[in-house]
């Protein structure tokens, strides 16, 4: 991997940015990729600085773009993204203790504990594995239709699950009679 990609807090300015520019070789990439179990991974790159906040706390803010080869969820026919996102995390030296026995998640999910180093090259695999797709899917590939249900059987469909629908098959059964 080139570009350095770890750094001690007590190491870092507390009056300038340190920036970062990753770019992982074809080793780095093809274990990063099947770590996340993606068929191929390429162009990918975490470029920013780590800023001090205060006088103890540091702002990651940064770059990531990749391109992503995952299995489309209908065909698992290999499906290509590009991921272009922004990455920030912020490491407060005092973090806030939960109270209480019910812990609630903080509306800003960015805040991270003070560590004594800070690893862009970690940064970027969990941004990485946050943005992508949850169901890639081919263009033009859609789910059809699933019924399920016991050999010889009829299979419920979407319209018999719908909770008025039996009430208008008696409403047209009993106009039928009349």
């Amino acid at each position: 991997m080139t570009g350095k990609s770890l750094f001690r807090v007590s190491d870092l300015d507390q009056n300038a940015p340190t920036p970062f520019d990753l770019r992982p070789d074809a080793a780095t990439m093809a274990a990063l990729a099947e770590e996340l179990g993606l068929q191929g991974l390429r162009k990918l790159s975490f470029s920013g600085q780590i800023s001090a906040a205060g006088r103890r706390d540091f702002v990651l803010t940064g770059r990531l773009g990749a391109t992503v080869v995952q299995p489309c969820v209908v065909t698992l026919e290999p499906v290509t993204t590009r991921i272009d996102t922004d990455v920030r995390r912020t490491y407060l030296a005092n973090m806030p203790e939960p109270e209480g026995e019910e812990v609630e998640i903080p509306e800003d999910d960015t805040i991270e504990p003070l560590p004594s180093t800070i690893d862009p090259a970690a940064v970027m695999a969990e941004a990485l594995a946050l943005a992508l797709p949850l169901y890639p899917r081919k263009d033009g590939v859609a789910l059809g239709p699933a019924n399920f249900t016991e050999p010889g059987g009829e299979a419920m469909t979407d319209e018999d699950a719908r909770p008025f629908a039996g009430l208008a098959n008696l409403r047209d059964r009993l106009r039928d009679k009349d």
